[in-house]
């Protein structure tokens, strides 16, 4: 007996093709000048474990339901004639694939193991044989089922991930067929000869099919972005700085991280400082076990954002009066401001002020394993404003800032505290005479440390939520400052 195999109209998803995506898309989720990263992702093998299981979870939930298939072919024996037949449509009952594994392929990429697989699926089915047709359903079970793939991972020329497929091997030794309905009694005697070519078939087509999975995931990531808007000002590029490294225990991704200008492209001046992972983790960091991913988000990440906003001039504000709190130890009048300069009392008794602020240069932020450092570097210029809503010029000052700021997560939100360490201000130009900086100095501290710090902590404290990505989210995230670079161990959730 021959067969002419026949053509399909639509392929269907693979168990080893969904379990294939997950542990890219973890491989690749974890969120610069020449090969120093911003941001570096670790994933270990828990990370590819989890990939595993969830991949069965979303495989099994989607395959088992009906699927159209559009399924044709004939056979051809020499006693009976030619039997062509039609399966339109097919109904997977039981998919288990229980005896798999996921590793790394050192410099590759990931590869997947499955043994004894066992599918159990129903069809709908039609025959003819000369002018007989007929028509019914058919039970088909396969219990050792075996794949091995190796999926590559890498990076094109603008920083995308690309896969392809490094090596594919998959077959199967065993398959039953059963007819119910119509002439199945006839059927089933030619099932043990159908049960051969079908497995064939079916050895032939495996490899083919999960290639052609990959071909289409390497063409949705060709389409992927790799850079993002978050606002008027400012975009973040989280292109890959080269193929990710793939280790015999673990994976590692460097992502650019880099801020810039929407609608230029204006170089940072800051390099990024290397990010290298601690293997194993510091003993500051209290670990049970080994987390799914270490993310580490370097100094240079938060220095970018920084110069990005300060050359779009987006770090000035203007204050007004009415912004400031009742009991705040200054308020902008001539009659509080002149207690540090006479002369603007003198000239303009009992005026209401503004106040326009801006940096003067980059803020610069560094990390240390005792804490987050910063420098503010500001300036501010009063103005008198006369009853005509004119505003003249009283006096400028620099005011320079040191804050330490402790971040941490909880609730699957990045929150954090500031504390104000120095301030110094100097008198730049004065219209109104001399202007006693150094008692300004001291009550604009205590301003701060009254109202500003705590205003500014119960904002920190609230938090921002940590991003999601395809239904991921960060499980019980522990945070530790390292040189250099904040350091986050993590395991990972999937929300239903």
């Amino acid at each position: 007996m021959s067969s002419a195999p026949a053509s399909r109209s639509q392929h269907h998803p693979q168990g080893a093709m969904t379990l294939m995506r997950l542990c890219l898309l973890l491989l690749l989720s974890a969120l610069a000048t020449a090969t120093n990263p911003g941001i570096t992702a670790r994933l270990t093998p828990r990370a590819l474990e989890f990939g595993r299981q969830l991949g069965l979870e979303l495989l099994q939930s989607r395959l088992q339901k009906e699927h159209e298939l559009n399924l044709k072919g004939s056979y051809h024996s020499p006693l009976l004639g030619t039997l062509t037949y039609t399966v339109p449509r097919i109904h997977v009952h039981e998919l288990q694939m229980n005896d798999s594994t996921v590793d790394f392929v050192e410099d590759v990429g990931v590869r997947l193991r499955v043994q004894h697989a066992r599918v159990r699926l129903s069809a709908d089915w039609g025959a003819q044989l000369g002018a007989i047709q007929d028509k019914g359903t058919a039970e088909l079970r396969t219990r050792d089922l075996a794949v091995g793939l190796v999926l590559g991972v890498g990076v094109d020329g603008s920083g995308r991930p690309m896969v392809w497929s490094a090596s594919c091997d998959a077959h199967g030794t065993s398959l039953h067929v059963e007819f119910h309905q119509g002439h199945s009694w006839f059927y089933n005697l030619l099932a043990p000869l159908l049960q051969r070519v079908l497995r064939q078939e079916l050895n032939k087509q495996l490899c083919p099919e999960l290639n052609r999975g990959i071909d289409q995931l390497e063409a949705a990531l060709k389409d992927m972005r790799v850079s993002s808007q978050l606002d008027p000002f400012a975009a973040i590029d989280y292109s890959l700085l080269g193929r990710p490294l793939i280790a015999a225990e673990h994976g590692d991704v460097a992502i650019k991280g880099e801020f810039f200008r929407v609608g230029k492209c204006q170089q940072s001046p800051c390099s990024p400082l290397p990010a290298a992972l601690p293997v194993p983790l510091p003993a500051a960091l209290p670990v049970v076990h080994e987390p799914m991913l270490l993310l580490a988000v370097t100094e240079f990440v938060a220095n970018s954002a920084a110069f990005t906003y300060f050359t779009a001039g987006a770090l000035r504000r203007n204050i007004s009066g009415d912004m400031l709190p009742r009991r705040f130890p200054l308020q902008l009048r001539t009659k509080s401001l002149g207690l540090f300069s006479p002369q603007l009392q003198e000239r303009y008794p009992d005026q209401p002020m503004e106040l326009q602020l801006w940096a003067r240069q980059q803020p610069l932020l560094s990390c240390r394993p005792d804490a987050l450092r910063g420098t503010l570097f500001s300036s501010a210029e009063a103005f008198v404003v006369l009853p005509n809503a004119t505003r003249v010029p009283a006096f400028l000052l620099n005011i320079d800032a040191n804050v330490t700021g402790k971040p941490s997560i909880s609730g699957n939100r990045l929150r954090g505290t500031v504390k104000l360490t120095g301030l110094s201000v100097t008198q730049v130009t004065s219209h109104v005479g001399p202007v006693e900086v150094t008692r300004l100095e001291t009550l604009l501290k205590f301003g701060l440390w009254l109202f500003g710090v705590p205003w500014a902590n119960k904002r920190l404290q609230a938090g921002v939520p940590l991003p999601t990505l395809h239904g991921l989210r960060l499980l019980n995230p522990q945070l530790s400052l390292q040189e250099g670079f904040m350091l986050i161990a993590t395991d990972l959730q999937h929300q239903t």
